[in-house]
């Protein structure tokens, strides 16, 4: 499934609409979609590496305001928040978030979970959204940032690396956030 998924996203990333298509999934990712945006980010970026950062804006942007819809149906329709955790299979998530992150609420906005769990749940926890939107534009910009700049400069050799080593890829940005937060407990 997941190699048919891929190449369906290659094809589209070389369509006219693929800006269109990795806008909505951007969106759609910080509220409901289970599918990274990176996924598309990274074809199209690939299929026309001129406009790779532009790319990057655009999933950042795209993405906040979909995270922004999240926390505003977190904070203002809980409800519907809780459903949509439980829906995701992490109806316990803020509870846990909770007990956990305590005075580091904002962290949760870094952590490798998915942005719309974090997105609905600092909307639950009544984060602020000042430093909601803060983070975001921090974290989501960096990461959306550095794969564009990556694949923008170093093109097929990098995508052929991140299709090989996936899982090896994914695992190391998750620890250098983790190890992010770890520092920054320590440090404070």
């Amino acid at each position: 499934m997941l190699r048919k998924t891929y190449d369906w996203v290659m094809g589209l990333a070389a369509s006219r609409h693929a800006g269109l298509a990795l806008g909505a999934v951007a969106f759609a990712e910080g509220i409901f979609f289970p599918v990274p945006a990176d996924v598309l980010l990274m074809p199209v970026a690939l299929a026309n590496r001129d406009k790779a950062l532009r790319y990057a804006l655009l999933t950042t942007v795209c993405s906040i305001c979909g995270g922004s819809v999240g926390y505003a149906v977190g904070r203002f329709l809980q409800p519907l928040g809780r459903w949509l955790l439980a829906l995701t299979g992490h109806a316990d998530a803020i509870d846990k978030v909770r007990d956990a992150a305590g005075p580091w609420l904002a962290a949760l906005i870094a952590t490798p979970i998915p942005y719309k769990i974090t997105a609905i749940t600092t909307g639950l926890l009544g984060v602020s959204f000042p430093l909601f939107i803060g983070v975001s534009i921090v974290v989501r910009g960096l990461r959306y940032g550095i794969e564009a700049a990556l694949i923008k400069r170093y093109g097929a050799p990098i995508q052929a690396f991140i299709e090989k080593h996936m899982g090896l890829v994914a695992t190391a940005i998750g620890v250098m956030v983790i190890l992010l937060i770890i520092a920054l407990k320590v440090f404070s």
